[in-house]
């Protein structure tokens, strides 16, 4: 074993804690050395540092310009920062430590409470601070981000030919674009630190009269949230599929090669084959970018894995009418105007407090749609820098000096100009590098890191189980959208393979990125081992309406898979049954 990764940093002396909460939904993998120092440190941890200077907690000064402090990358695994948004908190009104916790790593266990050391507060900071929750509290949208959608969309529209570009073009391409992903990302830091404002607003209501729980409803069936558009998308073609006998056919023979079949039947004149390959193709356009391991540029998408989706399709069809993505949304709204017409009238007593939920009510679901929005933009322009890799590392492959296509990712950003300068010279520690990180994938990343990264030898292995529970036994995680449901468990560890995925199973994930959430459809509810109140999977079951329960640590190492469970995402448990 490695006792470091080629793009492992030492944690911040300054800010020492760290966290994989949240960062392992969109980093569940490993790091390649191509997408950490070509990506994450230029673009993500400079943007990150841009939105706390936006938001008006953080002044550029209080970060070391020689030193990576807000993610962190240890063992190959990506962390964020603890300590830095325990700060915000402190410096924000209306928020605490605790609540930033909460509302965006969710459970912890083993991490050490925030203690206040001097500097913390900041009286310049809050009162910057209170100017950005002046302006949260009364943006009527967010125009901007359809803006920035806007662009990128122009950008997918005028993709070069990759192909047809030598590799030193295509590095100049991806270089090019890195600002803009700067910017990008800085808008959706910032947005998401905005969100948590009017939810903990919204919260305290709620805690303020004994009921907690009424906070999921009053931010659920919020609408147009972007990263719930696939999931219909999705629906749409697995009513097309479920509809036709020749498409029942085929999707029955197994989703490997499934796309080639279908292209092969609507060459043989099969209409129904034709239907669905012209709308899966303007679905692949839209949606496309979307994929497992999405911010990581070596890992495939729906566009470069067309397979990837149709495995979501294939569970989809399954699934009877009722089971439709838009089918709870009339409910959701009905149930969270009328809650939040009853919350504003028991709050009549204090006028301050009734102002301040009705202003949180009205900006919830702008900033929570909004983040959503900005992390699907950004997530378009990482594919086209993917695909532009794919492209770079086509022609090295069948030059015979990649053994895989994704070998360019073995390669850091300040080696780019001297591996097309001399590609040979390379090859030997391309595959050194490739199996050293193959090895980081046996490793059990501790969950959190405070001040000081544990030898790797010292790190558990993949494939030490926890004891699974006994029937009767109540597990316990983070409530996500309230409901209550019960049915068989399925632990699925791979949305490429959901075929075990049965409508009205529970399931049971490890993480839920959104080539997960089409998953969500034909279930009966959702549990996952991380998570928190911001975490894609609970701002999509919300628009869903499916029960939800996230934060349950090591759920899927610890629910029997086909064990009957009760989900109770208003409560935030699951118990198996039997």
């Amino acid at each position: 074993m490695i006792d470091r990764w080629i793009v492992d940093n030492d944690p911040s002396r300054a800010y020492p804690l760290y966290t994989r909460g949240n960062v392992g939904e969109v980093f569940p993998l490993p790091v390649t050395p191509l997408t950490w120092t070509l990506g994450a440190v230029p673009a993500c941890e400079a943007g990150w540092r841009d939105a706390f200077e936006r938001f008006g907690a953080f002044d550029r000064s209080e970060f070391a310009d020689d030193a990576i402090e807000i993610l962190g990358c240890f063992g190959g695994y990506a962390y964020l920062n603890v300590s830095v948004s325990r700060i915000l908190g402190v410096r924000t009104p209306g928020l605490t430590p605790e609540q930033v916790d909460y509302s965006f790593w969710g459970e912890m266990p083993g991490i050490r409470p925030y203690r206040a050391r001097p500097g913390d507060e900041a009286p310049e900071r809050t009162e910057a601070v209170e100017r950005t929750l002046a302006w949260i509290l009364s943006a009527p949208d967010l125009d901007e981000l359809r803006d920035d959608q806007a662009a990128v969309a122009q950008l997918r529209a005028r993709r070069p030919d990759f192909d047809a570009m030598a590799p030193g073009e295509i590095t100049a391409w991806l270089r090019a674009i890195v600002p803009e992903l700067r910017r990008l990302f800085a808008a959706h830091i910032f947005v998401s630190y905005c969100s948590t404002v009017p939810l903990g607003m919204i919260q305290a209501a709620c805690d303020s009269f004994g009921e907690p729980t009424l906070a999921m409803r009053l931010v659920a069936g919020i609408g147009d949230v972007d990263s719930a558009a696939p999931s219909a998308a999705l629906w749409e073609l697995g009513r097309l599929v479920a509809g036709s006998a020749s498409l029942t056919a085929a999707f029955d023979e197994g989703v490997a090669g499934l796309a080639d079949r279908i292209r092969a039947r609507a060459l043989r004149s099969d209409p129904d084959a034709a239907e669905l390959c012209a709308r899966f193709e303007e679905f692949l356009y839209a949606f496309g970018s979307r994929g497992p391991n999405e911010w990581e540029t070596s890992s495939p998408s729906w566009e470069t894995s067309p397979d990837l989706a149709l495995a979501a399709v294939d569970r989809m069809r399954l699934a009877g009418d009722d089971a439709a993505p838009r089918s709870h949304m009339a409910a959701l709204v009905a149930d969270r105007e009328a809650l939040g017409a009853q919350v504003l009238d028991r709050l009549a007593a204090d006028p301050g407090a009734q102002a301040r939920t009705a202003a949180a009510l009205r900006a919830a679901p702008v900033f929570l749609a909004g983040r959503e929005r900005t992390k699907t933009t950004v997530i378009r322009l990482v594919n086209e820098m993917r695909v532009a890799s794919y492209a770079f590392g086509r022609r090295y492959l069948a030059a015979g000096v990649f053994e895989r296509i994704d070998d360019y990712a073995m390669l850091l950003d300040s080696e780019l100009e001297a591996f097309v300068g001399d590609p040979e010279a390379f090859a030997g520690e391309i595959r050194s590098r490739r199996r050293e990180y193959e090895s980081l994938f046996d490793l059990e990343p501790p969950f959190v890191i405070d001040g000081e990264v544990p030898p790797l030898r010292t790190w558990a292995r993949v494939g030490r189980r926890p004891e699974t529970v006994a029937a009767g036994t109540t597990l316990a995680g983070i409530p996500g959208c309230p409901g209550s449901a019960k049915g068989r468990a399925r632990v699925i560890l791979d949305p490429t393979d959901p075929s075990a995925l049965e409508p009205g199973d529970v399931l049971v994930a490890p993480i839920t990125d959104p080539a997960w959430t089409p998953l969500f459809v034909p279930a009966a509810a959702v549990v996952v081992d991380v998570g928190a109140q911001i975490s894609h999977a609970v701002i999509v079951s919300r628009e869903l309406g499916i029960p939800c329960v996230v934060s349950v640590t090591d759920a899927t190492r610890r629910i029997p898979d086909g064990a009957m469970v009760t989900v109770d995402g208003t409560a935030g448990t699951v118990t198996v049954e039997a």
